[in-house]
């Protein structure tokens, strides 16, 4: 290819882009960093702009000139931006490409990935390709409702998935679906489940298979190993047109270590700190942000906007929170730098945080912001104009862990740490929750939610049952990861399709069965989700019966005839004529019973329904003799 004479009068990345990018304020730059297809002076091609401040030279390197070095080389703007750019005629839709850098330090020079690509070559490739985002979207009534459906008085329930290990093509060498492929499948298995929402595990750009896409390169690009970004959007399409909301896990708490990504990008520490003690992550092996440099947080905040944006995402999960919000975390004395005050608290986190929740719901009040936030930090979900961080959700994994701790135990045992699963109760209404059995309690040697609950064969599933309805008449949003809705006995492999023949067998079908028929009543039943967030939408009936380990609380809508009993079993005996109170003389239907036989239960129950007594007990003037299975929970409603 001719080389072409450098021009210097380029307006793309422009004065104002130059100021709010310096100030830390410019969330749009996807429209001006990177590569874009363009016109200059009547001539086609691609414009290319790179953050670099403190490289000597910059060229760029692709299939269009044999990746030769001096072919075209960058021009660095005068405007104190640390932005390079150039403009190549002729070069087309599709090319790969990277940048050279060669650092002002001396001694550094790589080929580096492109920030701000929106697509890039297959694993372990790493070119980055010249791409523009075309897709005529067909998702309008989707969109027009979502606020409606992303609402916190809204029933949400999230399958969470990850893309190369939910269903594979085992016909094809078990090749992993493409976007497109998956799109229909999932979309019709979603919505056969009854859950409203699906989150991926990070479909961004990434290196390594086995980070499951949680060590990012590409924070602009959705995964080529999976097709294409229009096929990714055809995807999100498909789902939105079925009603079905996307939430993206996202990840700017670290990012990988690969030397054509961010790290030392410029030969310098350009995005991530300095000081290991702050840059580098000890348990993931990663660099870790630097949030007190503006330039980081308009990279960071563009990002998310994007996926918004572009991909019309429903919903952005950060991931690992805490450890973005703690500078000790994971690290031992000694290990990590005070703030300015001594403290352990990363003020320049906090600020990042309420800044992208404010300007995402600025432009996005419709979306979902979700808090993987696993200590007590407080007001994770209160505005960001009373000091919170502005989520709309948080996982609660203080009720994961007691929930999966208690369930793990011998019934025998149980009633010895009765308060383990009545304690999330005291702290339920601090935050908005979102209840996470999640892909981290299904791996490292943890094996699975089945595997993981005590007893034999039978009271497994049981348990599991049982696991499954107390979560989804407890307070807060729910959550579960792929094949925990068939009972998948093995551990989550990323690298395997889920054991999809297991639901041939009746435990593992009824297990399927109870999660549709949960679904379906938790999202026609408003006492389980317009008030999750509100005292007013919960009354313990009995929480102190630790002797036979049993539960029994009240859901509440904003109408009497709203109101839901739930009743729980933690022991495999079964409890004949145990009286719960209850606030209404009439008919109560069983609407709800995991020991029934369609489930793989014993069949015990109350014969679809009983009519409450004039007898006062746990406070209320009647009450329900009731018949309690074994390891498991009854749902009862009035007939108001």
């Amino acid at each position: 290819m001719q080389k072409l004479p450098i021009r210097y009068d380029y307006s793309t990345f422009g004065e104002t882009d130059s100021y709010h990018f310096k100030e830390g304020s410019h969330y749009k730059l996807y429209n001006k960093l990177g590569a874009h297809i363009t016109e200059v002076d009547g001539k086609s091609g691609v414009y290319f702009a790179l953050w670099a401040p403190h490289a000597k030279y910059l060229s760029v390197i692709g299939d269009f000139n044999g990746f030769d070095k001096g072919a075209h080389p960058m021009q660095l703007k005068a405007d104190g931006s640390g932005v390079w750019e150039c403009f190549i005629e002729g070069v087309e839709r599709g090319a790969n490409y990277k940048y050279w850098l060669e650092s002002q330090n001396g001694g550094y020079a790589e080929e580096k990935s492109d920030p701000y690509a929106f697509f890039w070559e297959v694993a372990p490739k790493s070119a980055s390709r010249v791409w523009s985002l075309e897709y005529e979207w067909n998702d309008t009534e989707w969109m027009a409702e979502r606020k409606e459906k992303n609402s916190i008085h809204a029933p949400i329930s999230v399958y969470e998935v990850h893309l190369g290990s939910w269903k594979r093509a085992p016909e094809d060498g078990n090749r992993v679906l493409n976007y497109r492929e998956a799109a229909h499948e999932l979309a019709a298995y979603v919505k056969e489940t009854g859950f409203t929402h699906v989150e991926f595990l990070p479909v961004t750009e990434h290196p390594y298979d086995g980070s499951w896409g949680y060590q990012v390169i590409g924070y602009f690009a959705p995964t080529s190993r999976f097709g294409t970004p229009e096929e990714f959007m055809y995807l999100i399409d498909t789902l939105h047109q079925e009603g079905i909301g996307v939430i993206l896990d996202w990840v700017p708490s670290h990012f990988a270590v690969d030397m054509h990504g961010l790290a030392r990008f410029d030969g310098t520490n350009l995005y991530e700190h300095e000081d290991p003690r702050q840059g580098f992550h000890p348990e993931w092996g990663s660099c870790i942000f630097n949030l007190g440099r503006n330039e980081v947080v308009s990279f960071l905040i563009s990002s998310a906007l994007f996926w918004l944006e572009k991909y019309h995402i429903d919903g952005i999960r950060v991931d690992a929170v805490a450890s973005m919000l703690y500078l000790n975390y994971a690290r031992k004395d000694g290990d990590w730098i005070a703030n300015e005050y001594g403290g352990n608290e990363n003020i320049e986190a906090v600020k990042f945080l309420q800044t992208l929740n404010h300007n995402v719901y600025a432009e996005f009040p419709d979306v979902m912001m979700i808090a993987e936030e696993s200590t007590n930090w407080p007001m994770v979900t209160k505005p960001t104009y009373t000091g919170g961080l502005g989520f709309e959700f948080k996982w609660s994994m203080g009720w994961m862990h007691d929930t999966l701790k208690f369930l793990s135990r011998d019934p025998v045992m149980r009633k010895y740490h009765h308060q383990q699963i009545t304690f999330s109760i005291w702290y339920t209404f601090d935050e908005q929750y979102m209840l996470p059995l999640s892909h981290d309690e299904v791996v490292h040697m943890k094996g699975s939610l089945i595997g993981r609950m005590s007893g034999d064969y039978w009271q497994k599933f049981a348990n599991l049952r049982l696991l499954y309805a107390y979560m989804y008449a407890h307070p807060g949003k729910k959550l579960l990861f792929m094949g925990g809705e068939f009972a998948q006995f093995a551990e989550w492999n990323y690298e395997a399709s889920l054991d999809w023949h297991l639901l041939g067998y009746e435990s593992h079908a009824g297990v399927k069965t109870l999660i549709c028929d949960i679904n379906a009543l938790y999202r026609s039943h408003p006492a389980l989700y317009a008030n999750d967030h509100l005292h007013k939408g919960f009354s313990w009936v009995e929480a102190n019966d630790g002797d036979n380990s049993v539960l029994a609380f009240l859901r509440f809508g904003d109408h009497a005839e709203d109101t839901l009993l739930a009743v729980c079993n933690f022991t495999p005996v079964p409890r004949y004529d145990y009286r719960v109170g209850v606030p209404f003389h009439c008919q109560w239907q069983e609407l709800l019973n995991t020991d029934a036989a369609k489930y793989g239960g014993s069949n015990i129950g109350n014969m679809g329904g009983l009519h409450s007594d004039t007898v006062p007990s746990h406070s209320q003037d009647c009450s329900l003799s009731m018949t309690l299975p074994p390891l498991a929970v009854v749902w009862m409603k009035p007939m108001l």
